[in-house]
């Protein structure tokens, strides 16, 4: 049998409750998988600051460092909202990030043939649609230096290193290799410096992928060609601001933030969530759709523990349950058989996985 331990922040809001039920697909799947889930619980967000006063305790940082994988909720409230920027709950999940040195974001962007519906876009636009967004996460504008705000004037740096690009291109080269083996990075470069730079080097590590079909894309017409025709797009690798825009964007192809995951991988322990935020409104109600979040272990077995076979289980387990007509409340509008709960959902999921 192979052991994993794996580490749980179950957040705030919505957050326990979408990680219990993707806990209970990862022990349905243990027997038949023959692998062994070790857990250990961390605070994060809200939560930590409630418990220690402080977003992101030294407890969690050393914790997670001694795990394979990191399973995460979704964090933040208006509770939290008042406090200093650097006391708030996001501030700890940046922190945590960092501490992980986690600098890749994957975002796929699925539409399951049962949900085609269920998109603001016509059938046939969104029909088939598999995107994988590679975002760099810990360079760009969001954390260049200098930056300042003053009464009249305010300023952000976009800065990349050699280094932070080659290795997130190398990222989305790896993962297209495994997939469709296209990429079509994203920039600015006919306005910005740092995304002509940008561009240089992604054009210099494709020579080691002579297998993958590069081209480049202005960040403007990216954005208006998600919508105009998704289908075009494989895997997209781009810096952080842009990758934040887009990768958002991108997940309202499917219809419901609800149902996709995410990854953050890097240098060491990956961290594996939903997309989408704590929605304190619906906390408690047994409401929420867990299928993100059960869609994020299937990330981790498969991109961190390399367990494919147990990943391509639940996989199949959503998209049976689907098929089958059951919806939570965010889907229920979408050719749905039965409308279900939080632990329903799982639990349908979690039976088929164990088959």
């Amino acid at each position: 049998m192979r052991n994993y331990k794996i580490g749980v922040i179950k957040g705030d809001g919505i957050g326990p409750e979408i990680v219990d039920e993707a806990m209970k697909v990862l022990d349905a799947i243990s027997a038949v998988e023959d692998i062994n889930f070790e857990y250990s619980d961390f605070l994060l967000g809200g939560a930590a600051i409630d418990a220690t006063g402080v977003p992101l305790p030294e407890e969690t940082i050393q914790g997670v460092r001694r795990v394979d994988a990191v399973l995460f909720g979704a964090i933040g409230g208006p509770k939290w909202d008042s406090l200093e920027r650097h006391l708030r709950p996001e501030s700890g999940l940046l922190g945590l990030r960092k501490a992980m040195g986690t600098f890749a974001n994957l975002r796929p962007a699925i539409v399951y043939d049962e949900l085609v519906n269920a998109s603001t876009l016509k059938p046939k636009v969104v029909s088939g649609v598999d995107i994988m967004v590679v975002r760099e996460l810990t360079g760009g504008i969001y954390f260049g230096q200098p930056r300042e705000q003053g009464k009249d004037k305010a300023f952000n740096t976009m800065v990349y290193s050699k280094t932070e690009v080659e290795r997130i291109a190398r990222v989305a080269f790896e993962i297209a290799m495994k997939r469709d083996k296209r990429v079509c990075s994203v920039d600015k470069a006919n306005v910005l410096e740092v995304s002509q730079f940008w561009r240089d080097i992604v054009e210099e590590i494709h020579k080691d992928y002579p297998e993958i079909e590069l081209s480049h894309m202005y960040v403007d017409n990216a954005a208006m060609q998600l919508i105009r025709e998704p289908k075009q797009f494989d895997v997209i690798l781009t810096g952080n601001i842009f990758g934040d825009i887009l990768s958002d964007a991108a997940s309202m192809l499917s219809g419901s933030i609800g149902l996709l995951p995410s990854a953050s991988t890097g240098e060491g322990v990956g961290l594996f969530e939903p997309i989408h935020g704590s929605a304190p409104d619906i906390a408690g109600q047994g409401i929420a759709n867990p299928i993100a979040t059960i869609a994020s272990v299937s990330m981790m077995l498969r991109y961190a523990l390399g367990e494919e076979s147990a990943a391509n289980r639940i996989d199949s387990a959503i998209k049976k349950s689907l098929a089958e007509g059951y919806r939570t409340g965010d889907i229920s509008a979408f050719d749905a058989k039965e409308v279900v709960s939080t632990t329903e959902m799982g639990s349908i999921i979690a039976n088929y996985a164990s088959k």
